[in-house]
């Protein structure tokens, strides 16, 4: 490379690196809040709902079967929709299911809004650093 391609190259990937890695860095601090945030609401969740620790560890359990199964569908529409469309869509849906946790009642609910968060989350650029 010439020094004339090396420094656009350092120019474009520096560029790149301050306007992507902030946004990252709070998508990894949401991710992580939203799922430290689980563990700390089964310590009253648990007696209030009546839930034993393996219906919770189950409703924990269920989110990762989710990535497993919704996280190549999700990068094929990634591909498909852009990059922009698509982060947006995670993350606004992801919003809403985890604004919905708050309406959680018994433990197929539970399951249900486990199971659609780890379906709204696959993709995101958050889970890809975890």
């Amino acid at each position: 490379m010439t020094l004339d391609q090396d420094l656009a190259a350092k120019s474009a990937i520096g560029k790149a690196a301050r306007r992507l890695l902030p946004f990252l860095c709070l998508c990894y601090a949401v991710n992580f809040l939203d799922r430290v945030n689980v563990g700390f609401a089964a310590l009253a969740m648990n007696q209030d709902l009546g839930f034993t620790q393996s219906i919770f560890g189950a409703g924990a359990g269920i989110l990762f079967i989710g990535y497993l199964l919704f996280e190549v569908p999700s990068n094929l529409a990634l591909q498909h929709f852009g990059a922009r469309v698509w982060i947006v869509r995670i993350m606004v849906s992801w919003g809403l299911v985890a604004m919905a946790m708050a309406v959680v009642s018994g433990p197929a609910s539970f399951y249900a809004m486990r199971c659609s968060a780890s379906q709204k989350r696959a993709s995101s650029p958050a889970s890809s650093f975890i």
